[in-house]
């Protein structure tokens, strides 16, 4: 008979241990008699009392009740929902102290799954201003003693924690959320209810330009046709300054996937404006816009620059989005190709040109990892190649593609470094090299951290 392992911790047992290092969730990591221990909200170098939750063959969890020697980079949240929320998993710690974790991240990441020891990685770029960053607010609205309530969902939970402001949002999305559960509650509007799945009003989705001051208000509904909708109006464009914009998205399925397919614009106009440098952008209910326009800018910057563009490059942009990565290489390359898989995207893109009176550019909808080899069968050759994938990386068929093209330099922008790392070291076995990895906070007090890394072929 097999002997049961005996572990050197018991579930609900209080403990004391050192926190020696941090996950890519944010998570303290401990260890009790060389056992795991991952507790929430610990610092490294800190001292701490916690209890045991739960408990796996190789690691557990454990609840933090004490500090006994805490680290001098511990600050006080000033979120006063920062515990039950969770969206800002960093905020008990200095700014100072969140820019190098994230560079240690991306260090091990590169090195552990990317075998990269080679490239240089520069400290992760941080904000002069780290609060108030985001320019879309999207709140799942609930509920509570006969009003409506709108908040971000509780760690692990359906259950809406009522904010009035969230500390890393244009204060111009608070005061439209604000503004529309006050509104929408005294005109007899209610919210979505999940399990009855009765009820009008599903989420409030809030845009504003940084530059511009423009605002958009999206109201997600679960029916045909918003009720009051003349009265709630009304109401909101005398309240709201600067409000360009009243959308209405219908979604009626029982999903957690925030917008339906039905989008009608029924005030306004149906894009607000912003701008990244000087590049102009429009702005639809559902474009894909960065939400920290400040540090897009420093990242796009990195990307142009690691591009090294002298005005004659043929360049392709994968994952083109609505062009804001090719409107930038756009002024510096004498043609840039971009390919996005979402069709109302790349509408966006090729308005976005015109608006920016850039005839250089060339936007395709498909997948990158097929419309790029049709590209390279028509005679298309790249010198320089942007990839922006989503968090899972970039398809195994594009990264062949990339490897048989051969452009001259290849930009991986990323918002995941393990799977950079591993893309990185398949390119690196098809003949390139990496030579620079530039993190930048594109989320403060958060554990995301997006990176910029620069390729070029051997030889």
């Amino acid at each position: 008979m097999k002997e049961k392992m005996t572990l050197p911790v018991a579930k609900n047992q209080e403990v004391e241990l050192e926190i020696i290092d941090l996950t890519h969730e944010g998570t303290g990591v401990g260890r009790v008699e060389g056992f795991t221990l991952f507790v929430p909200q610990a610092i490294p170098g800190e001292y701490v009392k916690a209890k045991v939750l739960k408990l796996k063959k190789n690691y557990g969890y454990a609840k933090l009740l004490e500090i006994i020697r805490e680290s001098p980079e511990r600050v006080q949240p000033p979120c006063p929902i920062y515990e039950q929320c969770g969206g800002c998993a960093l905020q008990h710690m200095s700014y100072a102290e969140q820019l190098r974790q994230k560079t240690g991240i991306v260090e091990d990441n590169l090195r552990r799954i990317g075998k990269i020891d080679h490239a240089v990685i520069h400290p992760t770029i941080g904000m002069e201003e780290p609060w108030r960053y985001r320019n879309k607010a999207q709140v799942p609205i609930g509920e509570q003693e006969g009003g409506l309530i709108g908040g971000f969902y509780s760690q692990g939970s359906h259950r809406i924690i009522d904010m009035e402001a969230c500390l890393i949002q244009h204060e111009k999305n608070d005061e439209v959320v604000q503004q529309v559960k006050k509104i929408a509650a005294s005109v007899g509007i209610r919210a979505y209810n999940e399990e009855t799945r009765k009820g009008q009003l599903r989420h409030v989705i809030a845009k504003v330009g940084f530059k511009t001051g423009q605002v958009m208000l999206v109201l997600v509904i679960n029916e045909d046709q918003l009720p009051h909708q003349e009265e709630l109006v009304n109401r909101l464009t005398k309240s709201i300054d600067g409000l360009k914009s009243i959308v209405v998205n219908v979604n009626k399925k029982n999903t957690n996937v925030i917008f339906g397919e039905k989008t009608d614009v029924i005030w306004g106009e149906p894009y607000i404006y912003d701008y990244i440098g000087e590049t102009q952008f429009a702005i639809s209910a559902r474009s894909f816009y960065q939400v920290n326009p400040v540090q897009t800018e420093v990242l796009y910057s990195k990307a142009l620059e690691y591009a090294g563009l002298t005005g004659s490059e043929t360049v392709i942009d994968a994952y083109c989005g609505i062009g804001t990565i090719s409107l930038f290489l756009a002024q510096k390359a004498r043609k840039v190709y971009g390919v996005e898989i979402v069709p109302d995207a790349i509408a966006d893109a090729k308005r976005n040109a015109r608006l920016n009176h850039m005839d250089n550019v060339e936007f395709a909808v498909g997948e990158a990892e097929r419309v790029i080899p049709w590209w390279y069968a028509q005679g298309i050759r790249a010198d320089v190649v942007v990839v922006d994938p989503p968090r899972k990386g970039c398809d195994e068929t594009l990264l062949e593609t990339l490897i048989a093209m051969k452009p001259e330099r290849i930009v991986y922008v990323s918002c995941n470094p393990s799977t950079l790392a591993r893309d990185l070291a398949i390119l690196e076995g098809g003949g390139y090299v990496t030579h620079e990895v530039q993190p930048v906070d594109m989320f403060p007090h958060t554990v995301h951290v997006e990176n910029v890394a620069w390729l070029s072929l051997k030889g």
